[in-house]
């Protein structure tokens, strides 16, 4: 069977209460509880209409000993509501919540970036390989202790690495880096195997999807290479809310389940937990139509790097744009986007660059008859790929490396029509046939038709832009990377979140991270131009990149000098 057809990663099976992860196990669904975890009422009807929803797991955040302490209180409630569905607990900062945790509930998670290491100061320092070896050493004590209570309970270990939040050693030696990020969790498991322990799911998060896919192809081919087979969780954390976070996490997610990894997911969304479910079953549904998909032959092209991107070399080619000029497909200029529908209402400025029917040099070609025929194509012309495969993007990805290898420099459009049960479900389809391809660098524009779950013709172009916006290959909007809210925000962050989209969503290319505490601040939100950070009730600090610019502001006035400050820095286009 070719790289190019669905074949899913082996792993092993692993235990969490009566639901099991990984080996032959459909994909596992997570959500999360967004009350504080002290509210046992109200922490338990939501895990409760969590799991009603879909979910096979619930986590709740415990910060402290108390937290950790209540959990029990919680499961009590709702095993007598009859509800029977594993909990996790949240770890952050506190070993001493993980052992208390990990006597009461199912799973625990603990973040590697902040266990064993102290918090984060986004200072440089220095080891020699000596001390390097000494750290590390340390984990594995540090580590013992809550090994042994899971051990006695059965209680599973999720080690659980996130981009913004590993720790200065590791940045240190190895830089914000999915090589990082891959190193991070390596030492965890190779720790926990020292134990004897191997009861273990992985997750790989961040809100950067490109950065979240690379690290967690790495970390399993990492893991693969040392004989370590556990399953893999995957989610794109702070991905928003709406169509933003829709598509952030489908792409992100998708991607990876397309070709193989993962065997538990969440849909981290910045609304009711109950509203991650039914996109994260639009995910996997979609998934098991490629999976039973008819293999695909095909041939790699030579010299492509397995983990990270790396854009497609092709030519620069003019197309006719609606009659106001010309643009460039190909080449380093960003994808284009097509649309056939002259007339239609374009919103936010996210308007087409090529309207289909005034470009006389766009050659449509199926998938398969270029797997049957390198066709002959002038090199003038812009190939526009479209398949009928049920697995799209192996289909299409198979196509272009053909392409590759045959030394056809053309650019390349994917054309798919916008076909589901609702907008949601045509959103997830089209975001994982079209995703990878943009994630991998192998396309050079994208067309997505109005069909039957998307009509409109803008609502379809929209989201061709928001799909490119997702892989980073062409910014056209305000990113918001927002954290889901837990038991940690201390503010209400859906409606927060909706003034700031509201008083900067013109802001093209600006990255905005919306946190709800501290925990998730300047780490979590990595890579975002500005910050949004609950400090403490009723408190917000304001950052620009990682540096605190206004520290605990009251939180009726944040929004107004988030824009005040946006201003001064120069930054409102």
């Amino acid at each position: 069977m070719s790289v190019f057809s669905y074949s899913r990663r082996p792993t092993l099976e692993v235990a969490v209460g009566n639901t099991a992860i990984g080996g032959h196990n459909p994909i596992r669904l997570q959500s999360m509880t967004s009350t504080s975890t002290m509210d046992t009422e109200g922490s338990a009807a939501q895990a409760i209409r969590i799991a009603e929803a879909g979910a096979d797991l619930v986590r709740l955040t415990a910060q402290g000993v108390r937290e950790a302490t209540n959990l029990t209180a919680i499961k009590e409630a709702m095993r007598a509501h009859g509800c029977q569905v594993p909990l996790v607990a949240d770890i952050h900062f506190n070993p001493r919540a993980a052992l208390e945790a990990a006597a009461r509930v199912e799973k625990v998670r603990i973040n590697p970036g902040n266990f064993a290491d102290p918090g984060r100061t986004f200072k440089k320092l220095n080891y020699t390989d000596a001390e390097y070896a000494a750290e590390r050493a340390r984990i594995t004590e540090a580590l013992r202790p809550l090994i042994e209570i899971c051990r006695a309970h059965d209680t599973a270990l999720r080690i659980g690495v996130n981009h913004g939040s590993l720790s200065d050693r590791i940045m240190s030696r190895y830089g914000d880096t999915p090589a990082g990020m891959t190193e991070s969790a390596m030492e965890y498991l190779r720790a926990c195997r020292e134990l004897g322990f191997e009861r273990i799911v992985v997750s790989i998060k961040a809100s950067n999807v490109g950065v979240m896919v690379e690290t967690v192809r790495r970390v399993a081919a990492a893991m693969d290479a040392e004989g370590m087979h556990f399953p893999l969780h995957l989610g794109v954390t702070e991905a928003g809310n709406g169509e933003d976070g829709r598509v952030k996490s489908a792409v992100g997610i998708g991607t990876l389940l397309a070709e193989g990894l993962g065997d538990t997911i969440r849909v981290s969304l910045s609304e009711e937990p109950e509203a991650e479910l039914p996109v994260a079953r639009m995910i996997t549904d979609h998934i098991a139509r490629i999976a039973g998909a008819p293999a695909i032959n095909g041939s790699e092209a030579p010299g492509r790097d397995p983990f990270m991107s790396v854009r497609r070399s092709s030519e620069p080619t003019p197309v006719t744009e609606n009659g106001h000029g010309v643009v460039l497909a190909g080449g380093k200029n960003v994808p284009v986007v097509v649309a056939s529908d002259p007339d239609a209402s374009y919103r936010d400025g996210r308007h087409p660059d090529v309207i289909a029917l005034n470009a006389d040099n766009l050659v449509e070609i199926d998938a398969e008859e270029i797997l049957r025929a390198v066709p002959e194509v002038s090199p003038a012309m812009v190939i526009v790929l479209t398949s009928s495969h049920a697995n799209t993007p192996g289909h299409m990805t198979a196509a272009i490396h053909r392409l590759m290898i045959a030394g056809i420099p053309n650019p390349v459009i994917v054309k798919l029509r916008a076909d589901g049960a609702d907008a949601d479900d045509a959103t997830v389809r089209a975001c994982i046939n079209a995703g990878p391809l943009f994630i991998d660098g192998l396309a050079d524009g994208l067309w997505i038709e109005p069909g039957s779950g998307i009509t409109d013709a803008a609502d379809a172009t929209g989201l061709a832009f928001a799909i490119l916006q997702a892989t980073r290959r062409r910014m056209t909007a305000t990113e918001y990377i927002a954290c889901p809210s837990c038991g940690r925000t201390l503010f209400d962050l859906q409606t927060t979140l909706a003034r700031i989209k509201e008083a900067t969503r013109g802001l093209k290319g600006l990255k905005i991270g919306v946190m709800g505490c501290i925990v998730n601040g300047p780490g979590e939100m990595a890579d975002a131009d500005y910050g949004y950070v609950g400090a403490a009730a009723g408190c917000v600090s304001l950052y620009k990149g990682k540096e605190c610019i206004v520290k605990n502001i009251p939180q009726e006035e944040a929004v107004e000098r988030l824009v005040a400050l946006i201003k001064e820095e120069g930054d409102w286009k």
